[in-house]
């Protein structure tokens, strides 16, 4: 299959998620995670009318940004952040998913260029309290929050997840409750958080049920990382 018939299967699945569990047609965006793939793959998704992608690296991200000046993609940063690499990461992402620490977020802050609009930061949460995982626990969350939503330049949209695999769909759904619940207690103390970005090519459908805004999704689209080419793959269990 191709990239473009990837991306409209997977949109497909988002539609049926929504009607299936209620929610309004929509309102779940597909974030393509491009990581490992080459600018060419990008340019075909961007060529069917996928417009945001999301990278885990920020070199391999202002490199292929640099690459495709043209396109206008809207570049979202889902990876681990180093606080020496906040720089990049403020002049070229328009969302930043993985926010943990009010170092990373006045970096991203001080950082950002003048002209350029605020960054929509989500915060990373550790909801399965993963050593191996970044993000801020749970209970850190309402602090955090409190102090990133004073910063200048910077736009707190909601909470990011990746929790432990779980492949019974009833216990995906309960892990990303617990992601929903903890922004609806932010809301009820005074924030208009609208984001949940959760949920990837396994467990989307428990995400949307849940209340998931974004998912992020790239072997599906792309296929396996280091084997794609830009014409068609094969992909094993794409979806």
């Amino acid at each position: 299959m191709t990239i473009g018939e990837n991306i409209q299967t997977i949109g497909e699945r988002i539609r049926a998620a929504e009607q299936r569990f209620g929610r309004e047609l929509g309102s779940v965006q597909l974030l393509a995670v491009s990581k490992k793939h080459p600018a060419a793959a990008i340019r075909e998704a961007f060529a069917v009318g996928q417009h945001c992608f999301g990278e885990n690296y920020v070199q391999e991200m202002t490199e292929k940004a640099a690459e495709l000046t043209d396109t206008g993609i809207e570049w979202h940063f889902i990876g681990p952040i180093q606080s020496n690499k906040t720089k990049a990461i403020a002049v070229t992402a328009r969302w930043v998913h993985s926010v943990d620490s009010l170092k990373v977020a006045q970096r991203l802050s001080a950082q950002k260029p003048a002209s350029a609009p605020a960054i929509n930061v989500c915060l990373q949460v550790n909801i399965s309290d993963e050593a191996s995982k970044s993000g801020v626990s749970p209970s850190q969350v309402p602090k955090l929050a409190r102090q990133i939503a004073l910063l200048p330049g910077l736009k707190l949209r909601g909470l990011m997840a990746i929790p432990a695999p779980e492949h019974e769909f009833e216990r995906q759904r309960a892990v990303f409750a617990q992601v929903r619940l903890l922004q609806q207690n932010l809301n009820a103390q005074g924030f208009a958080l609208d984001t949940l970005s959760m949920g990837m090519t396994d467990d989307m459908e428990a995400a949307i049920a849940e209340g998931a805004t974004i998912v992020r999704i790239g072997t599906a689209i792309f296929g396996c990382r280091n084997a794609i080419n830009t014409g068609k793959m094969a992909l094993t269990n794409p979806l």
